[in-house]
């Protein structure tokens, strides 16, 4: 089971809901959220590129006793930088020029692109007991997140709600009233990019439509322009899930794309 975020701030909880979420604060991305002993924490915090893209700016972690700072490149424990592959009591970090991914035995792994996408995969014992932009893990979608009791939460509500408050730090929460644009115009193109060849082994595996609409938005994000980021960060999270759920994608990069 995972949960992961990518591209113009999508999100996938480990109950399968997918939605979109802003904020550029530092915020809770999954945590154990048990009151006595809380065995892990991971929080993101986003900022936008020279490009006006959102990627992750920094990943902070904290599996047991051990506090693992992650920036593009540089791997922080304990207040130390390390060189990978690092092992202590329990936790291995492997990073390479492309990925940074974080074993933990007490039943997680990590996995970011040191730019935008992360993708976090917890054993089931953890069911029912995370929080978080990654949600509760109660297998059931949509409760707890964006229904709680009596009370349904937007997708930015939800989002806000997870804010880690830093004493000195400002930043602006999203507006919860913004309304998503409409990008049908982008349909076609995003589920001929999606439904090509070289994913035919992915269309059982997972729910097609969710990616479409994620590649929409992400086209809509960008106002038509067509560099890599808004059209191959939704595809290639796709193809990741799919070799994930256990699909074999086909090559779907060349030299003129992503």
């Amino acid at each position: 089971y995972v949960c992961s975020t990518w591209g113009h701030n999508h999100f996938k909880t480990f109950d399968g809901d997918t939605y979109q979420f802003p904020g550029i604060c530092e915020y809770n991305f999954v945590s154990d959220c048990r009151e006595s002993y809380p065995e892990f924490s991971v929080h993101i915090q986003r900022t936008l590129n020279s490009h006006n893209h959102p990627q992750i700016q920094y990943i902070l972690v904290k599996i047991k006793d051990i506090m693992v700072y992650l920036k593009p490149k540089l791997v922080v424990v304990d207040g130390r930088i390390v060189k990978t592959p690092y092992y202590s009591s329990g936790v291995l970090i492997e990073s390479n020029n492309i990925y940074t991914k974080i074993y933990a035995k007490l039943g997680m792994v990590l996995m970011w692109n040191q730019q935008d996408a992360l993708m976090v995969e917890l054993d089931n014992k953890f069911n029912n007991h995370t929080c978080g932009l990654c949600g509760d893990y109660n297998g059931i979608p949509i409760y707890n997140e964006f229904i709680r009791g009596d009370a349904s939460y937007n997708s930015i509500t939800y989002g806000n709600l997870q804010k880690i408050s830093k004493p000195n730090v400002r930043c602006e929460d999203p507006d919860e009233t913004q309304a998503l644009p409409n990008c049908y115009g982008h349909r076609e193109e995003c589920e001929r990019l999606l439904t090509s060849p070289a994913f035919a082994d992915c269309l059982l595996r997972l729910n097609l439509e969710t990616y479409i609409q994620a590649c929409m938005q992400d086209k809509c994000a960008c106002n038509g322009n067509d560099d890599s980021f808004c059209l191959c960060s939704t595809i290639s999270e796709y193809s990741r899930q799919c070799s994930h759920a256990g699909g074999r994608p086909g090559e779907w990069r060349t030299q003129h794309f992503c």
